[in-house]
């Protein structure tokens, strides 16, 4: 007799899902969302500071507790009614999270900080708690910039470190990104475009911080993984993609000032305007423009004599 399979049971929500749904909920809470109001993936994900995969995750799980509910076509929104706030349990502060995050960066771009840590060193090398480096090591592991190894302990991954690999990383750049909005089989993706222009206008005007530098790096990376992805050549998007990998540290640290993240912005934005216009050519030059002027503007702030007064690499 044919005996019965046995449903598969289903994995249980990640940790990262449960604290990003708990977070998801304490936005909709303390921007007093009403039923109906939709919960914008692209927002969320740099208001919290993560990618929007575990921020679609989250929602999903959501759902599923009837918390927030799923549109007709895409999309989440708040629910007709919410559950009562609980008194949450200690837990780390973002602010903490993310001097962290930035004080890491920096002692792996210095050479402060070895390639194999533990969470215990971290710890004591930084006096935080285990909540904290536990967050902030979760996040660096989102986006590929450390590994957990197996058995015990964290290795960070290979990072471009000195001035002459910066140098040649940006003459690398200059050869294959532009080259990549000629490919014969280019094709701008409208509702990426649409996403890109909508977060490059909210990181306009949005408040400036030390820490907005972290959301700034993710969102200047995926606008050039993007752009990579849309020649519709996948050797020219992994290379993109691993010189973002590769330079995730040396960018975190963003010193030069708003200034220079409105500029940033707007070179940006027209790239998308050349591009949705049909004029390759001219948003080829520009962005060649873009990546020769940080490049220029990089050997300035890595000479010696010019003293750490800003990082203004993309």
């Amino acid at each position: 007799m044919k005996q019965k399979s046995l449903p598969i049971p289903k994995a249980a929500p990640s940790r990262l899902q449960r604290e990003l749904s708990a977070s998801i909920l304490e936005v909709i809470r303390a921007d007093k969302l009403a039923p109906g109001a939709r919960l914008a993936e692209v927002a969320l994900a740099e208001r919290l500071q993560v990618s929007r995969t575990p921020v679609r995750a989250a929602l999903k799980l959501l759902a599923s507790r009837r918390l927030v509910r799923p549109g007709a076509s895409r999309g989440y929104f708040v629910a007709d009614t919410m559950p009562p706030a609980r008194k949450p349990p200690a837990k780390p502060v973002p602010a903490d999270t993310d001097r962290l995050f930035l004080a890491i960066a920096r002692d792996r771009r210095s050479g402060r900080l070895p390639v194999d840590v533990s969470e215990r060193d971290l710890m004591q090398r930084y006096g935080a708690t285990r909540p904290v480096v536990q967050r902030v090591l979760t996040k660096l592991a989102e986006v590929a910039a450390v590994q957990r190894k197996p058995g015990h302990g964290w290795r960070f991954q290979p990072i471009i470190a000195d001035a002459a690999a910066r140098d040649e990383s940006y003459r690398y750049r200059i050869l294959i990104e532009p080259a990549g909005l000629l490919e014969p089989g280019f094709h701008l993706d409208p509702s990426w475009a649409a996403e890109m222009r909508e977060r490059h206008q909210e990181t306009m005007k949005l408040p400036w911080n030390d820490t907005a530098s972290i959301a700034l790096y993710e969102m200047n990376a995926a606008f050039h993984e993007g752009l990579a992805a849309a020649s519709g050549n996948r050797f020219l998007l992994v290379a993109v993609q691993q010189q973002n990998r590769l330079r995730r540290f040396a960018n975190y640290d963003w010193t030069f000032g708003y200034e220079r993240v409105l500029v940033n912005c707007r070179e940006h934005l027209e790239i998308l305007d050349r591009l949705e216009a049909g004029e390759r050519e001219t948003a080829a030059a520009l962005l060649r423009s873009h990546l020769e002027n940080a490049s220029k503007l990089t050997r300035i702030t890595d000479n010696p004599a010019y003293g750490r007064i800003t990082n203004v690499r993309k």
